[in-house]
């Protein structure tokens, strides 16, 4: 099968079995490290909405893990006037039912198909395109193949597989040395062009938070996780999360192509502090003397450049009638 066969079969059943985000689980995600990031969006949607002149609106949650966003964010937004019935994007009946404990209320779908279509949309994405199925093109020595994961007895290897044509890789990396591995993520772009298609026809926003590069680039970023270290991406498939990183100038490219409007990317770390998350830190260290050095350290592993302030980056679509997002000028 391809490596993106492989990479969708396993995190199908890895996310459908296992307790997967959280300090229990394999990984953990910027909402669960503290509330200022899920309270931050809030803050930013709810900024985005006033000034698009408060049109009736719909939230969306694409991949929304245990739903600790969406409770934070929410309850930014309800100060701000934007109450909203949570629209979340999840496929695993597990999660589901963890969302359910924490928002009652919401409303799930299987895919963006069956959001609503009566007002605008305003999506996060928190680490969502990385688990989604990447194709790997390896160079071999005459020409490029798509590269396939063959299992022998219980152990599975990347091998290479059968010719494609030049075309389908980027002509700046059509030269790259033997060995040299291009991925791709058609289920990426074409979510974002689906979504970028709503935008321009009932107005709103896509916010993507996600570590990742300005591609296109050659280079393998396959990784797996269990137990917060990493592992073999092919080792006991569906026991390990399997993630790769975001080229969001694909993103942006095809979210342009529908005449929606792309802002950034920027880094997390200047996207959470211009939305003044050491303020909101400072403010809640006051409030919780016991909690200030967990606070700190939560904020710290947020924005510093040798945690996720850099690797992670932030990106804004919006319709062309909307406002520039604040974090984006």
């Amino acid at each position: 099968m391809s490596v993106a066969q492989f990479m969708a079969a396993a995190n199908a059943e890895y996310y459908a079995t296992r307790a997967s985000v959280g300090a229990d689980g394999d990984f953990i995600t910027a909402p669960e490290i503290s509330q200022m990031f899920g309270e931050l969006i809030g803050v930013w949607l709810t900024d985005l909405w006033d000034r698009a002149g408060r049109p009736a609106v719909h939230y969306v949650e694409l991949g929304p893990g245990r739903g600790t966003l969406a409770v934070d964010a929410g309850r930014a937004m309800a100060r701000g006037g934007m109450k909203l019935v949570e629209h979340l994007v999840e496929t695993s009946p597990r999660l589901r039912d963890e969302q359910r404990r924490v928002l009652p209320g919401a409303i799930w779908h299987d895919d963006i198909t069956t959001l609503p279509k009566d007002g605008a949309l305003v999506v996060v994405c928190n680490e969502f395109f990385d688990a989604l199925p990447v194709q790997q093109l390896v160079r071999a020595p005459d020409g490029w193949r798509q590269r396939m994961v063959a299992c022998q007895d219980t152990l599975f290897l990347p091998v290479s597989g059968k010719l494609v044509p030049e075309t389908i890789v980027p002509e700046s990396l059509r030269d790259a040395p033997v060995g040299s591995i291009v991925e791709t993520s058609p289920p990426g772009v074409a979510i974002i062009r689906a979504l970028s298609q709503r935008l321009e026809r009932q107005g709103g926003a896509v916010l993507v938070v996600d570590y990742g590069y300005d591609g296109p680039a050659a280079g393998e970023t396959l990784q797996a996780v269990r137990h917060h270290q990493p592992a073999n991406p092919f080792d006991a498939p569906g026991t390990v999360d399997l993630s790769a990183h975001v080229d969001f100038a694909t993103l942006g490219a095809a979210a342009t192509l529908t005449g929606s409007i792309v802002h950034g990317p920027v880094s997390q770390r200047d996207f959470l502090g211009s939305m003044g998350i050491a303020a909101r830190a400072a403010a809640l260290a006051r409030q919780s003397p016991a909690r200030a050095d967990e606070i700190v350290a939560a904020h710290q592993r947020l924005t510093a450049p040798d945690a996720m302030g850099i690797l992670f980056r932030a990106m804004a679509i919006t319709a062309r009638n909307w406002p520039i997002p604040s974090g984006f000028s």
